[in-house]
């Protein structure tokens, strides 16, 4: 349980840090770029054996890392993208409802027993979220020519959840979850280097101590995020109760969190998701019993 709520923690903290980033004015980018660079110290210094890149290299998970890691700051600029076009509310939505694609892989290829109250509580959960996540009365208002971008948040960020799980299920020693988490980091600190660069490139955006706390801050609580998802994964027998509670969690956390340190005001719909959130993780909690 220790780990999940680690996970959750480190997680709703991630969203506190981009309203930081956000208001501060932070180029987005050039901090994601230090924040995996910080990410992959803290995996290395929490690394449970001796580090070695030729035994690294031929750990049969690297390849799956690699495509991890360029889809953590893919998806991560997509999220931005879609921000822009569609607003916050829009990204949250996408991002957190994609849950349904890992809870439906390890139903289907774990064979997961179902239960009505698993069910009830999967479908809850779905709707909690989104009602949190709504911050406007009208709800969420998408134009068709921007519907492609939380669209690849939703597959993207359900992808990453499916492919960590199969990894650390199939592939991941127990000893190496911080080498395994280390080198996503890597693999995506990598990419954010080049497209920095060319970010740097078209536009002069100049590199200050901003972007460098901003990215330090916001890369301790990305690579526990990780770090604690993958214990939690393995702490528990039932994976997509992990996958619920983690994600509908994050966004009650998140929420409070944005109510407390950003003065943010709830909707009354959005009051209702988090009281269906925390029935939703009691239903599926209830299960695991």
């Amino acid at each position: 349980m220790i780990y999940l709520l680690l996970s959750i923690l480190s997680s709703s903290l991630i969203y506190v840090m981009f309203k930081i980033i956000d208001q501060k004015k932070i180029n987005t980018l050039y901090a994601i770029i230090v924040n995996y660079f910080t990410a992959l110290i803290a995996g290395f210094l929490l690394l449970e054996r001796e580090f070695s890149i030729k035994d690294t290299i031929g750990q049969s998970w690297l390849w799956g890392a690699i495509i991890l890691g360029v889809m953590f700051i893919s998806v991560f600029r997509l999220m931005a993208e879609t921000t822009k076009r569609s607003g916050l509310s829009v990204v949250s939505v996408a991002s957190k409802m994609s849950v349904a694609i890992p809870v439906t892989f390890v139903i289907i290829y774990y064979k997961e027993s179902l239960g009505v109250l698993k069910v009830l509580g999967i479908l809850l959960a779905l709707v909690a979220v989104y009602l949190a996540s709504i911050k406007t009365k009208k709800g969420i208002q998408i134009e068709w020519k921007n519907l492609i971008f939380p669209l690849a948040v939703f597959l993207g960020s359900g992808i990453i959840e499916t492919l960590i799980k199969f990894l650390e299920q199939n592939y991941v020693a127990e000893t190496d979850v911080a080498l395994f988490s280390m080198t996503l980091f890597v693999c995506a600190a990598g990419v954010g280097v080049v497209a920095g660069f060319i970010q740097y490139q078209r536009k002069k955006i100049k590199f200050t101590y901003k972007e460098l706390l901003g990215g330090i801050l916001l890369g301790v609580p990305n690579y526990f995020s990780i770090h604690f998802f993958v214990l939690a994964l393995r702490s528990y027998t039932n994976d997509s109760v992990v996958f619920v509670i983690n994600n509908v969690a994050i966004v009650v956390l998140s929420t409070l969190l944005g109510i407390a340190f950003f003065k943010e005001r709830l909707l009354r719909k959005n009051w209702i998701g988090i009281a269906l959130a925390v029935v939703s993780i009691i239903l599926v909690a209830y299960t695991t019993r």
